[in-house]
């Protein structure tokens, strides 16, 4: 198995790249091209994929939570990699996480080539492999603190006696005001405690 390539990008193209490693080429479908620049040398993790009609493919990822979540992914029934890097084309891996823990179908329904119908099943076939995912300790350092923080909202909530439902809502809710912010403990609970009080801040 090729657990990841380090190499000179050759060639740039619209899903994909050639990256020059030991003179040999390999073709890499990644999910972002767009900060990837020709002749730069990038480090790739990697995931080998083989179909029966077109034989191997080789998948590349930027980091590792990006591999992690594509692995999670594909896990699911009938949700092969071509529906994984389209959804890692259009949100990051951090988000997808964000999105499942917090069952937010709606946000995951809007990505092109998913809606309502696979988004539920996404949702329904991940979400206990996410949420022990993000209480295992195994995800990259920086985004296992992200996560935890957010776990911790969720437990705060639960001792509340908030039901789940609420509880779902009041992350989603969290979850599309603050994604990508490094926002502190106390002030997510309070804007979760506002939300589910009525008065959303």
């Amino acid at each position: 198995m090729i657990d990841y390539l380090i190499g000179k990008v050759k060639e740039i193209k619209n899903k994909s790249i050639v990256l020059l490693v030991n003179n040999i080429g390999f073709e890499l479908q990644i999910s972002q091209t767009i900060n990837i620049k020709q002749n730069e040398e990038i480090e790739l993790h990697t995931y080998l994929h083989w179909n029966q009609e077109k034989g191997p493919s080789l998948f590349g990822f930027q980091n590792e939570l990006e591999k992690i979540v594509f692995l999670i992914i594909i896990e699911c029934p009938k949700i092969g990699p071509g529906i994984a890097m389209n959804i890692l084309s259009q949100i990051n891996a951090s988000n997808f996480l964000e999105i499942i823990n917090s069952q937010n179908e709606k946000a995951l329904s809007k990505i092109n080539g998913i809606g309502p119908k696979k988004a539920e099943q996404l949702i329904v076939q991940l979400k206990h492999k996410v949420s022990k995912l993000l209480t295992s300790g195994k995800l990259p350092t920086q985004n296992q603190q992200d996560f935890t923080m957010w776990q911790n909202v969720s437990d705060v909530l639960k001792t509340l006696n908030y039901s789940n439902q609420e509880i779902s809502k009041a992350m989603q809710h969290i979850a599309q005001k603050y994604s990508e912010q490094n926002i502190p403990l106390d002030q997510l609970i309070r804007s979760a405690l506002s939300f589910l009080s009525g008065k959303i801040i």
